[in-house]
């Protein structure tokens, strides 16, 4: 197995070729949690993912033989880019297959890097038994995203570097797909001290590893805005390292990831992808467990869609009561609108859309329904706003 003399040359093959990222505490986040919380900011490497340490620890073991012919890999993104920049850094040929459904930001910064890429199949599991035909056929090395000693050893330099900057965690929060980066950063932090707790965190709608580790039969979903770690079959070598270095997993929905990315955002005006979310994610989401411990979450990743992006933060307004849909009931009638509109503007609120609604709805056919989507405050805005409506003789409520 893995050891920590592996991860300590990885951490040699690695200097000057991936950035030292800063490891720091975060005062409103403790404050949120209860817990007193430092954040690893994997998402400012050049390609934004840890991803491309066990690529480039990997790519600097090939023999002159595989370099000539090149290296295949796949990945829905952040390892594609990984591999794709360190082989374009070392000269070497690289193609990457991803599945159709991939990130666009992702698919052009891969192919930015010089790589081939290649769309095939809706899961990483599809493409991958592609990307290994391909390998065989065109007899390039597979450089595999988390079941590799090599990538697995890359990963963990990770943590070298968090316990060298804060070294005295009690406990690391890391993202599992395959498990690639709590099996390295485990392998070290239990070399350093055997104490610290190490929890791996999936989503809901992947749970493979947490399934194989706890003997759960957890349904698979299709989609997850946490892409990075939407992993359908769990590594070997990796599986084994965490049964024996990771004390325990725990699972978060969509909903949680959101709010964590939102938070992330908000606090500490930093972007990371839904993968990247998921550390934090779980200490919301479990709070007594973690109060009071001092805790390392690695912000793993950076890149995602800024479509995706928008939603999630439009989402997380409407959760906070920030932007609302406000029904009002109202004679159709000049000036009705005008009254309305006024209204809300002397509460404090801004009108983002107005819909009238004359023909599917309840209300006598001499009145109108009228649909307003209002930016506030907050919950307790949200009240003054439908109070000061009322006061003004509208029926109005929140949709």
């Amino acid at each position: 197995m893995l050891d920590y003399q592996d991860i300590l040359q990885a951490a040699q093959r690695l200097h000057g070729h991936v950035l030292h990222t800063p490891c720091v505490a975060s005062q409103t986040l403790s404050d949120i949690t209860g817990a007193q919380v430092f954040l690893k900011f994997e998402n400012l490497q050049f390609t934004a993912s840890f991803k491309e340490r066990g690529a480039c620890n990997k790519l600097a073991q090939l023999t002159a033989e595989q370099s000539g012919r090149g290296v295949i890999a796949m990945s829905a993104g952040n390892h594609a880019q990984g591999v794709a920049y360190h082989a374009q850094r070392l000269g070497l040929r690289a193609m990457i297959v991803m599945p159709r459904f991939t990130p666009g930001v992702k698919v052009e910064r891969t192919r930015g890097f010089g790589a081939q890429v290649i769309l095939h199949g809706d899961t990483l599991d599809e493409a991958r038994a592609h990307a290994l035909q391909l390998a065989a056929e065109q007899h390039l090395t597979f450089v595999h995203p988390y079941d590799d000693e090599a990538v697995v050893a890359g990963q963990g330099t990770v943590a070298l570097e968090m316990l060298t900057q804060v070294p005295d965690l009690d406990t690391l929060i890391v993202a599992v797909g395959g498990g690639g980066l709590i099996g390295g950063m485990a392998t070290v932090a239990k070399t350093l001290n055997p104490a610290m707790e190490i929890v791996g965190v999936q989503t809901s709608r992947f749970p493979a590893m947490f399934n194989a580790i706890k003997g759960s039969q957890h349904p698979q979903g299709n989609s997850t805005i946490a892409e990075g770690i939407a992993v359908g079959t769990p590594g070997v070598i990796t599986q084994e390292i965490i049964r024996a270095r990771v004390d325990d997993m725990v699972l978060v929905d969509e909903g949680d990831i959101e709010q964590a990315l939102v938070m992330l955002l908000e606090v500490e005006k930093t972007l990371v992808e839904g993968a990247g979310a998921a550390g934090l994610a779980a200490l919301l989401k479990y709070p007594e467990r973690f109060r009071g411990k001092r805790v390392g979450l690695v912000l793993c990743g950076g890149n995602i869609d800024p479509l995706l992006l928008a939603a999630i933060i439009e989402r997380g307004m409407v959760r906070a009561g920030r932007l609302t849909r406000i029904r009002v009931g109202a004679r159709d009638i000049p000036g009705s609108l005008a009254r309305i509109t006024a209204t809300v503007a002397e509460a404090g609120a801004n009108i983002d859309e107005v819909h009238h609604q004359r023909a599917f709805t309840t209300l006598a056919a001499q009145n109108v329904e009228i649909e307003l989507v209002v930016q506030t405050r907050g919950h307790f805005h949200v009240k003054e706003v439908l109070e000061a409506l009322c006061q003004s003789g509208f029926d109005a409520q929140t949709v």
